[in-house]
């Protein structure tokens, strides 16, 4: 009998132990609102809104060649996992004239998955500019309205992030030129964003069914 305990403990313990760290403290509770009331994006291109989904917002700028890494490992960590909830999409910024480059990424990252929640929004360097600042991070764009950065933005268009990061401290975005990152951190933020919105959901159907 003892013996069995023994194994069962041996087998069991690792298990809990992986499913724990695997998930992310953080899971445990909400996705910090780190700034309320983000502009919609629609202010910029009314073909694009970020209301009501749960948006991956980043900047590609007007060289959108030159971030097609970025894209990649977006695509990769990130859209390949999540793409499939319908109230999840990526919405990518890019400058007035960027058309042909966007095609481009858009055939590319064809090769490797669906992309129908793969949204670009069209603006001029001004508009984009503006835009981003009334993010209020504390990140900043480069000359070429880029940023390697990407934004998690909930269905209220509040930003979330962490506010108790062990390196950075308040984190309002996410690098796309470190898989570690995506993997490790933004993976498990927005897991969490994704069970908030099931349990409002579950807790609503709940309170309608009474």
């Amino acid at each position: 009998m003892k013996k069995k305990i023994v194994l069962a403990i041996l087998f069991i313990l690792p298990v809990v132990v992986y499913l724990f760290f695997a998930s992310g403290v953080n899971n445990f509770g909400r996705l910090p609102i780190l700034v309320e009331n983000v502009p919609d994006i629609s202010e910029i291109d009314e073909s694009v809104s970020l209301k009501d989904k749960i948006t991956v917002l980043g900047f590609l700028g007007k060289q959108v060649d030159d971030r097609q890494g970025n894209a990649f490992n977006l695509n990769q960590k990130i859209y390949k996992r999540f793409g499939e909830f319908n109230d999840f999409q990526l919405v990518m910024v890019v400058t007035d004239g960027s058309e042909e480059q966007v095609e481009n990424l858009k055939k590319e990252l064809g090769k490797l998955s669906n992309i129908d929640k793969w949204r670009f929004a069209y603006g001029s360097e001004e508009a984009i500019q503006s835009y981003f600042n009334g993010m209020k991070t504390d990140i900043e764009l480069d000359q070429t309205l880029a940023t390697p950065f990407v934004f998690i933005v909930d269905k209220d268009l509040n930003l979330r992030g962490r506010n108790d990061d062990e390196e950075d401290g308040v984190k309002f975005g996410f690098d796309t030129s470190s898989v570690a990152e995506l993997n490790n951190k933004m993976v498990d933020d927005i897991k969490i964003i994704l069970a908030e919105y099931r349990l409002a959901l579950k807790k609503n159907n709940a309170d309608r069914s009474k």
